[in-house]
């Protein structure tokens, strides 16, 4: 059998499961890569993704294929590695692609956006919808290939030193928060901030901020935001299912191998289910030792809810008349959206409401 056909035969799952490479792969030449993280190394779960995918493609490449993990601010700064594997400073990049919405905001739509969907959508939508090929036409202009690579799961609504009683309280609230999410709370009274993981205990201590976001309890917890700001609310929506992805140089992939090609495929995409898994079976216990500690549980009010929800579609509306690239995607998204909320109201939702409301 041609060596081709075996691997397209067996498959990228059966290549993964197996936790080797094909004999040909021994054969290629050793390659050392560069991978510029976002987060900083204490985020073991959202900043392991990457490292989990290296180690995948040193195993499956025998150790001929390495690539190296550099923390936000080792090789350049968090939010310089879309430029850094734009320009092959660095090969790969991994990164919540909101972070980028100053350059476009169509780079939300790679990650999340308020009221947006949900993780499994989220996925459905890139593997199954029009998801990757349309963002993949996106940053085709960059010199960029994506790869979907982690999902935290719906996040919490983040760390607030006062109460929030009423869409009234969100006037002048300085809140650090990533991405897309910022540009609604703008419109609803708020003054976002865009600081790096890093640095977001430090500026809430200080009282440089009011309040910040940045995923759950596990990361939270690490992070000790529950030490300078006891008021914690949710839902966080503004990201009802963060993608994170990985870049890679579109030249640099391109020099590879097929078999070196499918095994980033396959390794990213065992980095893309590992994350979400890490983080739905870390954040049940992280948030009990939160409320243990003293934190004050409170949903959003319905007020913050309708007008934050009335303000996104308004800026999306705007965005569909004047950016083309975001209008393009953002319709097949949207669509996507509707459908993907009817079938989940029937099955999800009514299961977890009913799981939910029992003793267990």
């Amino acid at each position: 059998m041609e060596r081709r056909s075996f691997i397209h035969g067996a498959g990228l799952a059966g290549v993964l499961a197996a936790g080797a490479a094909p004999a040909i792969v021994h054969a290629q030449a050793n390659i050392r890569w560069r991978l510029a993280s976002s987060f900083p190394k204490s985020l073991d779960t959202i900043y392991g993704a990457a490292e989990v995918m290296a180690k995948k493609v040193g195993d499956m490449t025998g150790g001929k294929f390495q690539i190296s993990v550099h923390a936000g601010g080792e090789l350049m700064p968090p939010f310089g590695v879309l430029d850094g594997a734009s320009n092959g400073t660095v090969e790969m990049a991994h990164t919540a692609p909101y972070y980028f919405f100053g350059k476009d905001p169509t780079y939300a739509l790679d990650c999340a956006i308020p009221f947006g969907l949900n993780s499994r959508q989220m996925t459905a939508w890139m593997y199954e919808g029009n998801g990757l090929k349309l963002t993949r036409e996106f940053y085709g202009q960059v010199g960029i290939l994506n790869f979907p690579m982690g999902n935290t799961g719906a996040q919490m609504g983040g760390w607030y030193r006062k109460e929030i009683k009423s869409l009234a309280d969100i006037k002048g609230l300085k809140m650090r928060i990533g991405g897309f999410g910022g540009k609604v709370l703008e419109r609803i009274g708020a003054v976002p901030q865009n600081i790096p993981g890093g640095e977001i205990y430090q500026s809430l201590e200080k009282g440089t901020i009011d309040a910040a976001e940045w995923v759950g309890p596990y990361d939270d917890l690490k992070l000790g935001f529950n030490k300078v700001a006891p008021n914690y609310y949710y839902p966080g929506w503004w990201e009802g299912g963060p993608q994170l992805s990985l870049y890679v140089n579109k030249k640099a992939y391109d020099g590879l191998s097929s078999e070196y090609k499918a095994i980033i495929e396959s390794a990213a995409a065992y980095a893309h289910v590992e994350m979400q898994a890490r983080y739905d079976a870390r954040n049940p216990a992280a948030l009990k030792t939160l409320v243990s500690q003293g934190t004050k549980l409170f949903r959003f009010p319905k007020d913050v809810m309708e007008g934050a929800f009335k303000a996104a579609m308004e800026v999306y509306g705007e965005l569909n008349n004047t950016n083309p690239a975001w209008k393009k995607i953002y319709e097949d998204y949207a669509a996507f959206r509707r459908d993907a909320n009817l079938w989940f109201r029937f099955t999800e939702s009514g299961f977890d409401d009913f799981m939910q409301s029992q003793k267990l």
